[in-house]
């Protein structure tokens, strides 16, 4: 019935969460979207944000893929039905609230292929000692980064976890352009050995980093 009646008007419903404020899933236009108070985490927006990432990597030769931010798992759904991914996702949200809506209110199901950790993503890649062919960092809380996230530290971890040769795919800001701290992160990234490619604008909005080892 919800599905039917947010063809005339909007349905929400608000989750409370400790680490993004209040939570909404809306129903709109017969589709479910996860938002946090100023931000689409999931199923609107951001899903074409990610999409249009995945659109210029080669997945073919992708055999695991690390998510730091599950939100409610849009990028999971986009992998699975649009690009037709069905080896090792393995997805890490530090908000127990993120990933109950994930699993009860857009079916996100563990399998065999699917590993969901709650945990916090900078702690998770200090300690990880598996190496992943793409990872996928989404990190926002509203509409920001966290600063942590920024830091080089994290990122030679990202960089340590990544495969020979692998991936990494970074939704960086909403804003439109380059911020100091992306281009220290790029800056960082090619010292790493990685060819890195900038999409600024996307969806109108984000701007993401994609950075391939060499």
């Amino acid at each position: 019935m919800s599905k039917l009646l947010s063809y005339l008007y909007p349905i929400t419903k608000k989750i409370p969460s400790h680490f993004s404020g209040t939570l909404e899933i809306t129903w709109y236009n017969g589709k479910k979207h996860l938002n946090s108070k100023n931000a689409n985490y999931s199923y609107g927006s951001l899903q074409k944000i990610l999409k249009f990432g995945l659109e210029k990597i080669d997945l073919k030769n992708i055999n695991s893929v690390l998510l730091l931010g599950l939100g409610g798992g849009s990028v999971i759904e986009t992998l699975r039905q649009d690009f037709k991914y069905s080896k090792l996702i393995t997805a890490v949200d530090i908000d127990p609230a993120i990933i109950d809506i994930a699993k009860n209110e857009f079916n996100l199901k563990e399998s065999e292929n699917l590993q969901i950790i709650c945990a916090d993503a900078l702690q998770f890649m200090a300690s990880t000692t598996s190496h992943f062919d793409l990872i996928i960092i989404d990190l926002f809380v509203d509409i920001e980064v966290p600063p942590p996230f920024l830091d080089l530290n994290f990122w030679n971890d990202v960089t340590k976890a990544c495969a020979p040769n692998g991936t990494i795919l970074f939704n960086a800001s909403l804003e439109n352009t380059r911020s100091d701290a992306t281009i220290k992160i790029i800056d960082f990234l090619n010292t790493k050995f990685y060819k890195t490619e900038v999409y600024e604008k996307v969806n109108t909005t984000n701007t993401l980093i994609i950075a391939k080892g060499l």
